[in-house]
């Protein structure tokens, strides 16, 4: 019998771009990284940007146990019947050890992006097609349609830039049973302007995407949150900073709101594709 998807991620993971590099010259640091992280305890790793199988096997290949995912892999760049071949090839090497995290992007980033919901309901019906099983395969949902089809379609959902009260409004829509595992910025900085500062920095390139803005009004914030970086509202409600207390405070509000796991994206002011090791070694101290 397989282990219950909750069990197989842990309570903790951590979400990062550089973790998904191309560069071969990477490689071994990449899998150090990982096998650090393993014995750290985190559970799961999430790979950022349009990210693959590809991606995540090397990653699998230098630990143990670990799980990994995509975050997302954009329906729009790879087809279904292409997924799913490199699906099935990871799963026979190493089964269990995969998670196929799929999302639509943003029009902005997207030159063919029309009708996305629809868009996704037929590449889960490819995948189906194709033998991706569904309780193998996460959404990056945000809105309550593409929840609802995460809960029908899927094994639950990782969403993106978001606060304990949308887990708690994801998690009444999903029901128990699925996943939801939602990504949180972590800034380790005690200094109230300079954490908001480096959470406004990375928050930047995403305020301009209306699929974001649009769950942020959604959730009771206000066109005048969204100006200017962000309001300081909005920056304290999406990230957790502070000191070791306060982080950890942040994180269990995502529990106690109904997450079954948390993807920490720890930002330190370093270049997104950084790998701030040490910083992760320090955030396993504060989640023991």
């Amino acid at each position: 019998m397989s282990t219950p998807l909750k069990e197989t991620v842990g309570r903790y993971g951590i979400w990062s771009v550089g973790l998904r590099s191309e560069d071969p010259d990477r490689r071994g640091e990449l899998a150090e990284a990982a096998a650090e992280l393993e014995e750290l305890g985190y559970g799961a790793l999430w790979l950022g940007g349009n990210s693959s199988a590809a991606h995540a096997a090397p990653l699998i290949e230098a630990t143990s146990k670990l799980t990994v995912g995509t975050s997302i892999q954009s329906i729009w760049q790879h087809e279904p019947d292409a997924a799913a071949t490199a699906f099935a090839d990871l799963e026979s090497a190493h089964p269990g050890r995969f998670l196929l995290g799929l999302g639509v992007s943003h029009a902005k980033r997207v030159e063919q992006y029309a009708r996305p919901y629809s868009a996704l309901v037929e590449h889960l019906d490819g995948l189906d097609a194709a033998g991706v099983p569904a309780d193998r395969r996460l959404l990056a949902a945000l809105g309550p349609k593409s929840l609802r089809l995460a809960r029908d379609r899927a094994a639950g959902s990782i969403p993106y830039l978001v606060t304990p009260e949308h887990t708690a409004h994801a998690r009444e829509i999903l029901g128990e049973a699925p996943l939801l595992a939602p990504e949180l910025g972590v800034v380790p900085e005690t200094d109230p302007a300079r954490a908001r500062a480096l959470a406004r920095e990375f928050l930047e390139i995403y305020l301009p995407l209306p699929n974001y803005t649009n769950n942020f009004l959604r959730h009771g914030f206000t066109e005048d949150d969204l100006v200017d970086g962000g309001s300081d509202r909005l920056v304290d409600a999406l990230f957790a900073w502070g000191d070791d207390a306060a982080i950890r405070t942040k994180v269990d509000a995502f529990f106690e709101a109904g997450a079954d796991h948390v993807a920490l994206q720890v930002l330190t002011g370093e270049p997104r594709d950084a790998l701030p090791r040490k910083a992760w070694r320090d955030l396993a101290s504060v989640l023991a």
